[in-house]
């Protein structure tokens, strides 16, 4: 440990004297001006980082989404390659594993679009992933994916191309 005071005898008598101005202030701490400025620094990054970074998740949220749906379709056409018609998704298909989407799969046509089948019987599906938690809300809305591959949103703000493409 370093020796801030040094002890003199001047005249008999001790007298204590630090050993320089830089000991002296390294030994106060910070200034109120000083601590300040850090907090100042710290919240404008905070205001310019945290959108950013929710912005970064929620892309990350949708392209997990996107890769399920993939995935769900391709379940879905192994099934019918299997069996001749499409079956139900199974329970594990049906969610995202952060939880921001659920996978649903239907007969019907998606949202927005006729069905290939008039009937729209086991011959076709639509599989929607619906946000959910964190993501209720967010610019794409929900994803759709049919049986022929089409790629469509339904209640979005954004074009499909700038939610499926990303």
């Amino acid at each position: 440990m370093k020796r801030l005071l040094s002890i003199q005898l001047v005249s008999g008598m001790p007298r204590a004297r630090a050993h320089s101005a830089r000991a002296r202030r390294s030994a106060a701490g910070l200034t109120l001006i000083e601590l300040m400025i850090v907090v100042v620094v710290v919240a404008v990054l905070s205001a310019v980082a945290l959108p950013s970074y929710r912005d970064y998740l929620k892309r990350g949220y949708r392209a997990e989404a996107r890769a399920a749906l993939m995935q769900a379709a391709h379940w879905m056409e192994r099934a019918a390659t299997a069996t001749g018609s499409y079956h139900p998704l199974p329970a594990t298909l049906q969610s995202v594993p952060s939880g921001t989407y659920t996978i649903t799969a239907s007969a019907a046509a998606c949202p927005g679009m006729t069905p290939a089948i008039p009937d729209g019987g086991a011959s076709t599906f639509c599989l929607l992933a619906t946000p959910q938690n964190a993501q209720t809300g967010d610019i794409c809305g929900s994803y759709t994916l049919d049986n022929t591959g089409h790629r469509s949103l339904a209640t979005a703000t954004a074009t499909v191309d700038e939610c499926w493409g990303r």
